[in-house]
């Protein structure tokens, strides 16, 4: 636990808001998103609970800005895994199929390696986005808009036949997709215990890769006959 003096600056501040969000980065890599408190996360920080709230206006203002945060890293990430390292244009050597292929497996892989942003994704509409106020609201949906517009032009830059209009929308589809499948490839204790007694129930599980990757995949080749 860090004990800190208090902020009479805004770099102070700044420092402040960052190690909160670091502390909460730390306890999601231990923990389910339903299972950080702002009790536990102001223990952990070195703060009163009421000094976070000075910061963050509640525990769901701390992870929407470490979601937004983890988008524009993951986006970065997916650009550079997407980079194609011979000379030359990235798309030209090859076909739609290979591309697509590629795009939906980079997506995936890179989403797979990141099991914190997967849950606040799978925690975004039904737990972060209540309990805020409507200027929390409106900054983190301001961003969310400029992270969409980043991504666009990466997923452009490998795949240009879907368009803007198609990207815009494999981003949605992809967005939903990924919490609904994150949330039934990670259940609780309980049903994995069944689905360890009964094989036969052990069918209903899903798993996260495969299962995404497969529907990316359709979905991009939809969206891909749809303009043709």
């Amino acid at each position: 636990m860090t004990s800190f003096q208090r902020a009479r600056s805004e770099e102070q501040r700044a420092v402040r808001r960052e190690a909160i969000l670091e502390t909460a980065a730390a306890m999601l890599a231990e923990m389910p998103v339903a299972e950080l408190s702002l009790n536990e996360l102001s223990r952990r920080v070195g703060l009163a609970k009421s000094n976070v709230l000075n910061y963050f206006e509640s525990r769901e203002a701390v992870l929407l800005e470490l979601l937004d945060t983890q988008m524009r890293d993951w986006t970065r990430q997916l650009e550079d895994a997407l980079a194609v390292p011979a000379a030359g244009d990235s798309v030209a050597g090859e076909s739609i199929d290979e591309r697509v292929d590629r795009l939906a497996g980079t997506v995936v892989a890179t989403l797979a390696s990141r099991p914190m942003f997967c849950a606040l994704v799978s925690a975004q509409a039904s737990v972060l986005e209540h309990n805020i106020s409507t200027d929390v609201a409106l900054r983190f949906k301001r961003a969310a808009v400029a992270d969409f517009r980043d991504l666009v032009r990466v997923l452009l830059g490998t795949l240009p036949e879907l368009g803007e209009a198609g990207a815009e929308r494999f981003i949605a589809a992809a967005s939903m997709l990924t919490g609904a499948i994150w949330t039934h490839a990670n259940p609780a204790p309980a049903i994995l215990a069944v689905y360890d007694q009964d094989p036969e129930l052990a069918a209903l599980r899903m798993e996260f890769a495969a299962d995404l990757q497969e529907v990316l995949e359709i979905h991009l080749r939809g969206l891909l006959a749809g303009r043709a």
